[in-house]
């Protein structure tokens, strides 16, 4: 099916990447504006596969793309300029054109400390209202009752904004894919409602909330099970209700089921990840065959450590570079590491001990080492001429003047097909994606990829590298982002630089830039890019950042070396000088999260009031139905004193296992988590 995927929420101001999905880039194309608000003059070109969608004016849009099979319609949502979302990752900057996923572009990211955005909603906004103060939250979710589909918004406002919840206004969008009669559906404030009767296979609904902005769109899925003879019977209606009231997941027995496509996979919330440098994590061992053999001997030691999801940097053949991005075949592994079957062998060896493996994904570049690049460079007449970007000098296009790597240009179909097959390949063999410069690539090709992929394994992991970090890429992209801002402050907090109350900012920041509740977020305080924790900050710091990964809301990711004190950002790891302590810190640490639910994806953060006498130290609360914990860290040398007032504290810390109970408060070396009593 080449339709161009799920519904566009955006602003005047905007502009969004429009493509025929699966495509054939032998097949013609053309694009049309069927209806748009009056005081639109939009055209598109009718003879380009890919267009730029730029709305004029704001209202509701429905294009047309008349594919060789069938004509799709796609609905675009668009709200007055006045309400875009300041870096919004589809404004126009500097650069060649301004779009997503371009060279020259500013990168598309909301600057840190930002709370928020702007957006509107049309008619319906202005009868909210509306106070100052950042980007609104939505979740839906649906049931089945009396034979009709009722999907539910649980709209939030902003931390920072005055609008009373009740003022929110939410809009709905039934997915084009899915023809459901105009007719048939109902909405009423934040409830929209069809007949079960009136949906085929499928229902896909998208709703954003709308206050001074418009929030991260957020989606819920009703699928059913078609009958022997093609129909659904009344049995299996009144089973779907059933189903559906019960588990609004999805899970259980009926011929409907709920999910919500923008939640991570359940195994991916509790993981601990660990990043492996494949050129240099086990080159000391001699007597592997290959690479991939001496990591699978490494694979022991990792379980030992509670390691249960691999991130291996690229593996597919590359360029001189050993970091492998600069990517010269996307479909072979890189001859210098092992060959394929090595490489699955040692997924295999990884799965069997109950530990998932992501790859990592290269889609804005390749390197000019790759054949099709040799080919086109200088030589317009070229048939791989416009699979790259290029510059008025006929130098490629490319961002921080990185020298040996040229930028794909995403509008050729063929590109896209060369890429999407690259994907395909790849996900038949891992369990998740971490995506290099996630950013560089238009966000409408990430919505395809994670739909393509997703439809075979929606347990498949989508992890992005975006820095600063995006809130729009948790709409239909990513499962998991790089916490960039709290990656950023516990730098500055270990240096000295900030007071360590910036960590519990960096975490509230999620949702003031408009995060919905649902992200998660990886946690890091190193990796092959970046010096050493240990190096830049000191060891002390590094115990005390430790124990920030392992205590606040996210998933920790731990770079290969961390846990023995390695000092080297991509050196051979120096085994036979590993840190014990360091590394039963770490294990410490991993093992306290994989017993605590409230350390975990469902435990709920709270600041709380205490006092210590050094700008280093912090404490909060995680919370959770099992049991709450107080968690205090120490970036300072030598232990401080925590006091938090009347909040009852069993001063058992079940990190150590010994009492950290003091005059005034508690004590606290690096890290201490307390059960309240």
């Amino acid at each position: 099916m080449q339709h161009p995927g799920p519904p566009q929420f955006m602003a005047v101001g905007e502009s969004v990447q429009l493509a025929p999905r699966d495509p054939d880039p032998d097949a013609d194309y053309s694009w049309r504006v069927r209806s748009a608000p009056v005081a639109s003059s939009l055209e598109l070109d009718e003879d380009t596969a890919v267009v730029q969608f730029t709305p004029d004016a704001a209202g509701q849009y429905v294009v047309e793309l008349d594919a060789p099979d069938v004509t799709y319609t796609l609905t675009v949502r668009v709200f007055p300029g006045s309400y875009l979302p300041a870096g919004s990752a589809r404004s126009g900057a500097s650069g060649m054109s301004g779009m997503s996923g371009y060279s020259g572009q500013s990168g598309s990211a909301r600057p840190t400390g930002f709370s928020g955005g702007a957006s509107g909603s049309g008619s319906a906004i202005g009868d909210a209202d509306r106070g100052r103060g950042g980007r609104p939250r939505i979740r839906l979710d649906a049931t089945v009752e009396d034979g009709v589909v009722v999907v539910r918004a649980d709209p939030q406002p902003n931390p920072d904004s005055a609008t009373d919840r009740d003022d929110l206004v939410v809009e709905f969008v039934v997915d084009d894919r899915d023809e459901i009669d105009d007719a048939a559906v109902e909405t009423d404030g934040w409830e929209l409602r069809v007949p079960l009767s009136a949906v085929g296979d499928r229902l896909r609904v998208h709703a954003v909330a709308l206050d001074e902005t418009y929030s991260v769109p957020d989606a819920v899925t009703v699928e059913r099970e078609a009958a022997a003879d093609g129909g659904f019977t009344e049995a299996e209606t009144d089973a779907v209700q059933t189903d559906v009231t019960s588990h609004a997941d999805g899970s259980g027995a009926g011929s409907a089921s709920v999910s919500r496509p923008n939640d991570p996979p359940q195994w991916s919330r509790e993981v601990t990840l660990y990043e492996i440098y494949v050129r240099g994590y086990a080159s000391d061992d001699e007597d592997a065959d290959n690479t991939f053999e001496a990591l699978e001997k490494r694979l022991d030691y990792l379980e030992s450590l509670g390691i249960d999801c691999l991130w291996l940097t690229p593996v597919l053949q590359n360029d001189h570079a050993p970091h492998g991005y600069n990517i010269v075949d996307f479909y072979s592994i890189a001859e210098d590491l092992g060959t394929r079957e090595d490489y699955e062998r040692f997924v295999e060896a990884a799965h069997d001990r109950g530990m998932k493996v992501l790859f990592d994904l290269v889609l804005n570049h390749s390197a000019r080492d790759h054949p099709f690049f040799e080919d086109a460079y200088k030589n317009p007449d070229s048939e791989y001429y416009d699979w790259y970007e290029w510059r008025e000098d006929g130098e490629p296009g490319t961002y921080f003047d990185w020298e040996y790597i040229a930028n794909f240009d995403h509008r050729n179909l063929d590109v896209r097909r060369y890429l999407l097959d690259a994907v395909d390949m790849w996900a038949e063999v891992v369990d998740g994606f971490r995506c290099d410069m996630a950013w560089a690539v238009p966000d409408t090709f990430w919505q395809e990829i994670r739909d393509r992929v997703k439809a075979k394994d929606p347990e498949f992991l989508f992890l992005d590298e975006t820095i600063p970090y995006i809130a729009d890429f948790h709409e239909g992209m990513f499962d998991m982002h790089f916490d960039t801002t709290l990656y950023f402050t516990l730098r500055q907090v270990g240096r000295g630089d900030e007071p360590a109350e910036r960590i519990l900012d960096a975490i509230e920041q999620r949702t003031q830039v408009g995060f919905p509740d649902h992200a998660t977020f990886m946690l890091y305080l190193e990796n092959h890019d970046e010096t050493r924790y240990i190096v830049e900050c000191g060891e002390d710091e590094a115990l005390a950042a430790a124990g920030a990964l392992f205590t606040l809301p996210g998933v920790p990711m731990v770079y290969g070396g961390q846990e023995i004190g390695q000092r080297g950002r991509r050196d051979a790891l120096a085994w036979d000088h590993a840190r014990d302590d360091i590394r039963e810190h770490y294990e410490r640490l991993i093992e306290v999260r994989d017993e605590t639910p409230a350390l975990r994806y469902d435990g709920t953060f709270r600041r709380i009031d205490y006092e210590t006498d050094t700008d280093r130290a912090i404490a909060f609360v995680r919370d959770h139905d099992d049991g709450s914990y107080l968690c205090a860290l120490n970036f300072a040398p030598g232990a401080t004193t925590v006091d938090v007032g009347d909040l009852a504290v069993d001063a058992t810390d079940i990190v150590s296992g010994d009492s950290v109970a003091a005059e005034g408060g508690i004590r606290v070396d690096d890290v201490v988590v307390c059960p309240l009593a």
